[in-house]
C-alpha cells in the first residue's frame, strides 16, 4: 500500500483526496510540517510515500506521472513529491531539517529540493499542457482551475502514450488506433506483460502458419504478423498510458521482438523446405545482418551517449535536414525500422515466396545498415569528444571477450595496443577478415580454419587490450559479431549435410540472445552479465575456436558436426536463458521502457 500525506489546511470542495485514492494511495492529512513529519515517521520504510500540498490544483494525470512511476526512486512536480524505499532515508533526513519547515512555497517543494541537494536524483516529469500548481490566493486558484478545465486530459494521456520518435508506418498506420486498444486494455485491467505475451503467441502462430508451406498458410502468416505488430505497439502504449512499468516487462519487451522476428524467419525456412527450396542459409544470413545492425546501433549509442565536448559537422547537417519535414520521414523509412520491416515481410509472405522475402530483407537491411554505419563513422571522425570510462567499459562488455583473448590481452596486447590509437580496431578487422577468408576459401574441416580461428582469438585480445576510447572503437563489437556469426554460417554451409544450417541458426540465435541481453542490462545501468557467464560460454573468441576445431575433428563425419552444433546451441541457450531469467525477475533489475511523447 502507498501512503500520501496531505499538508496544510484542507480546501473546501477540493477533489484532491479522492483523486489520490483513485491512484491507489492511502490518504492522511496533516495541518503543518511538524504534524506531517510525525505521520511520515509512522509510514513503514518499505512503502512508497508521498507528500502533497492540500492546495494543489492540477490534472489527475499530472499526479499520476509525478507519484506513481515505478522507474524512479524519487519524483516530484509542483506541490507533490514521492519516494520509493531506496530514497526513503534521503526524505527522512530532509524532513528533519529545520529549514524545510520554514520558508516560502509548499513543503513538498522544499522537501524535494532538500532531497536533491543530498545527492538523490529527483525526476521531474514533463507535463506539457497538463497543470500542476499550488495557488496562493483565491484568484490564482480560480485561474488554475480554469486552466485545468481548458485541457482535454484524456487526449493528452493518449498522445503521450505514443513514442515521440517512431517510423512512418507505425506513426501513421498503427498508432492512430493502437492507442485506443491500449486504453481498452487498461480499463479492463490487462497488463502490458499480458499484451506482450499475446503478441509473442500471435507471432509464433504466424510462424507456424508459414511453416506449412501452403499459400493459405503464407497469407494467414502475413495477416497474423501484422496483428502481432499491432499488439507489440499496444503493450508499450499501455505501459505509458497507465505507467505500468516493471522489471519483467523490461525483459519481455527487450527480448520478445527478436524472438518473434527470428522465429518467423525459421517458419519461412521450414515452409520453403516443404516446397523443396532450402533457404536456411538466407534465413541465417538475415538474422546475422539484423543482429549486427542492432549491435552497431547499440555500440555507437553507448560510446557517445555521455561523451563530453560532443560536436560534429555531420550531426549539425543531420539536424538541419530534420528541419525539413519530409526528410525526417524519408530518413526514418530508408533504414527499414521494425514497422516498415514487418510490413514488408508480411506483404511479401502473403503474395510471394520465402526466398523473395529473404532477398528483399537482405537487400533492404544491408542498405539501411550501410547508410547508418557510414553516417556514424563520419560523425565519429569529425566530432571532438572525450569518451568517459563508463563508455569504454560498456564497449568492452559488448565485445564479449572470452578466456582465450584475455590471455593475449594480459600477455602482449597491452604493449601492442598502446603504440597506436587505432591498433584495437585494426586488430579486430584483421583477425576477422583472415578468419572469414580462410573459412570461405578452405574446404570443410581444413585445419587452416582452426589455425585462423586461433589467430582471430589472439588478435581479439589485442583489440580489447587498451580502453576502447578511440573514435572508431565502437565498431569493434559489431566486427566481432559479424566474424563469429558468419563463421558459423560458412562452416555449416560447407558441411553440406541436412540439418547443419538449421542447427547453426539455433546456435547463432542462442548467442545473439546473450548479446541482446548484455545490451539491455547496460542500457538499464545494471552492468553487463557476470563474467562467469561469459567464461562459461567461451566468449566470442572461444566459441569461434571451438566451432572451427569441431569442424576439423569431424571433417570426415559431417553429420556429427551437425549434432555438435545442435549440442552447442542447446548448452549456450540453457546457460544464458537461466542466468537471464534469474536476473530479470530479481529485485535489482531495471524497469526500462522507451518514453512516449511529452504531454
Amino acid at each position: 500500500m502507498s501512503t500520501v500525506i496531505l499538508t496544510g489546511l484542507p480546501v473546501p470542495g477540493s477533489p484532491l483526496a479522492e483523486e489520490l485514492r483513485s491512484l491507489g494511495f492511502d490518504v492522511r492529512t496533516a495541518p503543518g510540517p511538524a504534524d506531517a513529519a510525525a505521520l511520515l515517521a509512522a509510514v513503514p520504510a518499505d512503502q512508497r510515500v508521498a507528500v502533497v500540498d492540500s492546495a494543489f490544483v492540477g490534472h489527475v494525470h499530472a499526479l499520476r506521472l509525478a507519484l506513481t512511476d515505478p522507474r524512479f526512486d524519487a519524483c516530484a512536480t509542483t506541490g507533490a513529491l514521492t519516494v520509493r524505499p531506496a530514497a526513503r532515508a534521503a526524505l527522512d533526513k530532509a524532513a528533519a531539517l529545520p529549514e524545510t519547515e520554514a520558508g516560502d512555497g509548499p513543503w513538498a517543494d522544499r522537501l524535494a529540493a532538500a532531497v536533491e541537494a543530498s545527492g538523490t536524483p529527483v525526476q521531474r516529469p514533463e507535463l506539457g499542457s497538463l497543470v500542476a500548481a499550488v495557488p496562493a490566493t483565491a484568484e490564482e486558484r480560480q485561474a488554475a482551475e480554469a486552466a485545468v478545465a481548458a485541457v482535454d486530459e484524456e487526449a493528452v494521456r493518449l498522445r503521450s502514450a505514443v513514442k515521440s520518435r517512431d517510423g512512418f508506418f507505425t506513426t501513421f498506420f498503427i498508432s492512430p488506433y493502437s492507442r485506443y486498444i491500449a486504453r481498452w486494455c487498461a480499463r479492463r485491467g490487462l497488463t502490458p506483460n499480458q499484451v506482450t505475451t499475446a503478441s509473442l503467441a500471435t507471432a509464433l502462430v504466424a510462424a507456424g502458419c508459414a511453416a506449412t508451406g501452403e499459400r493459405w498458410g503464407y497469407v494467414t502468416a502475413g495477416v497474423l504478423l501484422l496483428v502481432s505488430f499491432v499488439l507489440d505497439c499496444t503493450d508499450g502504449q499501455l505501459a505509458r498510458y497507465s505507467l505500468q512499468y516493471s522489471t519483467m516487462g523490461a525483459w519481455l519487451d527487450a527480448t520478445f521482438d527478436r524472438a518473434k522476428e527470428y522465429s518467423f524467419y525459421a517458419g519461412l525456412a521450414l515452409g520453403a523446405a516443404r516446397g523443396g527450396d532450402d533457404v536456411w542459409g538466407l534465413a541465417l544470413g538475415a538474422m546475422i545482418l539484423m543482429t549486427c545492425r542492432h549491435v552497431v546501433d547499440f555500440s555507437f549509442n553507448e560510446a557517445n551517449h555521455d561523451a563530453t565536448a560532443n560536436t560534429s559537422p555531420t550531426a549539425a547537417l543531420s539536424d538541419r535536414l530534420d528541419s525539413v519535414g519530409w526528410t525526417v520521414w524519408l530518413r526514418r523509412m530508408i533504414i527499414l525500422p521494425i514497422g516498415e520491416r514487418w510490413a514488408m515481410i508480411a506483404v511479401l509472405t502473403a503474395f510471394t515466396t520465402p526466398r523473395v522475402v529473404f532477398y528483399a530483407l537482405l537487400a533492404g537491411c544491408a542498405f539501411g545498415a550501410l547508410y547508418t554505419t557510414a553516417g556514424r563513422v563520419l560523425r565519429s571522425l569529425t566530432r571532438k569528444a572525450r569518451r568517459t570510462e563508463r563508455a569504454a567499459r560498456a564497449l568492452a562488455d559488448l565485445a564479449d571477450t572470452g578466456p582465450a583473448a584475455e590471455l593475449t590481452a594480459r600477455a602482449a596486447g597491452r604493449v601492442l595496443g598502446r603504440r597506436a590509437p587505432a591498433a584495437g580496431l585494426a586488430a579486430a578487422v584483421a583477425g576477422s577478415a583472415g578468419l572469414l577468408w580462410t573459412a570461405w576459401a578452405q574446404p570443410f574441416g581444413a585445419w587452416q580454419t582452426a589455425v585462423a580461428a586461433a589467430g582471430y582469438a589472439v588478435l581479439a585480445g589485442v583489440a580489447v587490450a587498451r580502453p576502447l576510447a578511440g573514435a572508431l572503437d565502437w565498431l569493434i563489437p559489431p566486427v566481432f559479431r559479424a566474424a563469429e556469426y558468419t563463421t558459423v554460417l560458412v562452416l555449416a554451409a560447407k558441411a553440406d549435410v541436412p540439418g547443419a544450417l538449421p542447427a547453426a541458426f539455433g546456435l547463432v540465435a542462442a548467442v545473439a540472445y546473450h548479446h541482446y541481453d548484455t545490451v539491455y542490462r547496460i542500457r538499464g545501468n545494471a552492468g553487463a552479465p557476470p563474467h562467469w557467464l561469459v567464461r562459461t560460454i567461451g566468449g566470442h573468441d572461444g566459441r569461434v575456436l571451438l566451432t572451427a576445431v569441431l569442424a576439423a575433428v569431424l571433417a570426415t563425419r559431417a553429420a556429427d558436426f551437425r549434432f555438435a552444433l545442435t549440442a552447442l546451441a542447446v548448452a549456450v541457450a540453457t546457460v544464458v536463458l537461466a542466468e537471464s531469467i534469474r536476473f530479470w525477475v530479481s529485485s535489482g533489475a531495471p524497469a526500462v521502457h522507451d518514453e512516449g511523447e511529452p504531454a
